[in-house]
């Protein structure tokens, strides 16, 4: 069986274990905002019709502007993209042909546009459980060009500190390897200490951002990356006109002028992270520390979860898979957190699972 490779649009997976989707479900494998989109955006909604007719700016130079004064950065130090996986395939394209080591589980569009690129692909495993990086890399970096780092991880949402993440940025900069740091989700996080600053200082350093998870807007597509200048301007050569649309351009706007809506988030997420792994431990399921809007979870009186997996989906309670991420192979499920309601119909299907299994 072809397992879908993403989260969302959950018809491929039923689809693909031929079983009939129920009319109510909860789309757990989506770790987009359960708030939904700022406010900010329904109330003008209207607005963006207003664009329609017009072409959009190619490099969308105020956006750029609102997100250079809110980082500290030159506007030639980013590139906006048609969502986190447009600058992912640039990436790609700019790393033709190079030997790339993937922090690993990861994100798997990392080694899609690599592969498609020709590069030469290995892997640096994190250590089950822990999720902590083993010895090793180091020597793997003296023959890498690029290290692709997923920063908070996914698929685990542990975040690691900054003390940490610039070892490794310093271990790439002596080997003369790039080191990409993709933080799709930092801005779930409570207290975020950025590296942003650190381009300056260390050349190899880009970092990967996402508009869609916080903001809720998947539909619209919007990312941006950051980096030196001379890193940017090769990203752009792979990239064609017209790659954001005027909408979400519009929209990405309005979105950096919401934080009381990423404060809301933030404090709703933490009490509904809380509240769901207190429930797990009591239960007796292992989950991964995670510090953001999702978590893995696994009953360990089984190896494999494909059983507890095909138990939830049936009652319309939808996980995230894992056969496709590297080193965890079925043996963990992913989930999204989710709104209070919709967390606790969770929970009252793990526990009909658990009374059912004993």
């Amino acid at each position: 069986m072809k397992w879908p490779a993403h989260g969302a649009n959950p018809q491929y997976l039923f689809d693909a274990l031929q079983i009939p989707m129920p009319d109510k479900r909860i789309d757990f494998s989506a770790n987009i905002n359960p708030l939904g989109p700022p406010p900010i955006l329904k109330e003008n909604w209207h607005q963006l019709f207003d664009h329609i007719s017009d072409y959009p700016d190619p490099n969308g130079n105020r956006l750029k502007r609102m997100l250079a004064r809110r980082e500290g950065m030159e506007e030639s130090q980013i590139l906006i993209g048609n969502g986190g996986a447009e600058i992912i395939s640039l990436i790609g394209r700019m790393l033709a042909g190079k030997r790339i080591v993937i922090v690993q589980p990861a994100f798997s569009e990392y080694e899609e546009a690599c592969r498609i690129n020709g590069c030469t692909i290995d892997y640096h495993q994190l250590k089950p459980d822990s999720w902590e990086w083993q010895e090793g890399i180091a020597s793997k970096l003296k023959n890498a060009d690029a290290l692709f780092f997923c920063n908070p991880s996914n698929p685990t949402g542990v975040f690691y500190p900054k003390t940490r993440v610039l070892e490794l940025i310093k271990a790439c900069a002596e080997n003369d390897c790039l080191m990409i740091v993709d933080e799709a989700f930092y801005d779930f996080l409570i207290d975020y200490d950025p590296i942003v600053p650190y381009i300056n200082k260390y050349p190899n350093l880009l970092i990967i951002r996402s508009m869609t998870k916080m903001f809720a807007i998947p539909g619209l597509r919007l990312g941006y990356i950051m980096a030196t200048p001379s890193v940017i301007e090769k990203l752009s050569v792979f990239q064609p006109h017209w790659s954001m649309n005027a909408l979400a351009l519009k929209a990405g706007e309005w979105c950096l002028e919401s934080e009381s809506h990423i404060n809301e988030t933030r404090g709703m997420i933490q009490q509904e992270r809380e509240r769901l792994f207190i429930f797990y431990q009591e239960m007796g399921f292992q989950f991964s520390p995670s510090q953001i809007n999702f978590y893995l979870l696994k009953d360990p009186a089984i190896k494999e979860q494909l059983p507890l997996f095909q138990f939830l989906i049936k009652r319309g309670v939808i996980p995230r898979h894992t056969m496709n991420f590297p080193g965890l192979n079925g043996e963990w499920l992913r989930f999204a957190i989710k709104g209070s309601k919709d967390n606790s119909q969770l929970m009252e299907a793990i526990e009909e699972w658990r009374s059912s299994h004993l």
